[in-house]
């Protein structure tokens, strides 16, 4: 890579990092006060919609989402999506207007602002401790109680082998969903990792596909399901991946 090239790819990086902070400066006193309740979370959630928005276009992506899912208002669900990058959230709120609560790593909360927000809208998640896995359960279990949705990345993080298409899924998010009889809504990213990887000197604008896949049903199934359930998913992910089709 010529050091032009590399110069460029640098300062779209870091617009990257302005655009994280920019929406966030402009809409600071209705999200204080839309993160001062969890009454409040519908009208945050589009806040975040907005922002994420600012983010995905402009960094110049171009999102092109195929939905074979029919969501219900009022519904809870289960989101889940393959997951190589950070862009991947920003994205899961751009194609998904139902509002969902992010199951997420604590360690996001370091990044100025946004991990002010996220911290106090996420539920968040602790990968060293075993303690705090058991409260993302209790608290994911809450705010499903409240009418809320969950989104979560099965691989229980971004794979450390850049080869790999899709690791094997955790049990949590199905755990969930069976505990609470809610639908899964299993989503395929496309080109997220080839637009903004977690590689610095990589990535370029272009078109960023989602298939929104159809609902996996949970009514009257138990936790002896949850290995069926996952793998389905799984399977299903896997094989949009391999074989698109959008």
């Amino acid at each position: 890579m010529n050091v032009f090239k590399k110069f460029l790819i640098l300062l779209w990086r870091i617009w990257f990092y302005v655009l994280m902070g920019l929406p966030i400066i402009i809409m600071l006193p209705f999200l204080i006060f839309f993160t001062s309740s969890e009454k409040y979370y519908p009208q945050y959630f589009a806040c975040a919609r907005i922002w994420a928005k600012c983010i995905v276009y402009g960094m110049g992506f171009v999102p092109k989402k195929i939905s074979s899912a029919q969501l219900k208002k009022g519904e809870s669900y289960m989101f889940v999506a393959n997951h190589t990058s950070i862009i991947d959230i920003m994205l899961m709120l751009t194609v998904i207007d139902h509002p969902f609560v992010f199951v997420g790593k604590k360690e996001l909360t370091k990044i100025p602002l946004f991990g002010y927000f996220y911290r106090r809208t996420c539920i968040l998640v602790d990968r060293s401790s075993q303690r705090s896995k058991f409260q993302v359960f209790e608290e994911a279990q809450r705010r499903l109680k409240q009418g809320n949705s969950i989104c979560i990345f099965p691989e229980g993080g971004v794979p450390e082998d850049k080869n790999l298409e899709l690791t094997i899924f955790k049990e949590g998010a199905f755990r969930l969903a069976i505990d609470h009889q809610i639908p899964i809504v299993p989503i395929t990213f496309h080109d997220n990792k080839k637009r903004f990887s977690y590689t610095f000197f990589s990535g370029s604008p272009g078109k960023m596909r989602a298939k929104v896949h159809a609902i996996i049903p949970t009514k009257g199934k138990t936790q002896e399901d949850k290995r069926v359930v996952r793998q389905e998913t799984y399977d299903l992910i896997l094989k949009e991946l391999r074989d698109p089709s959008l």
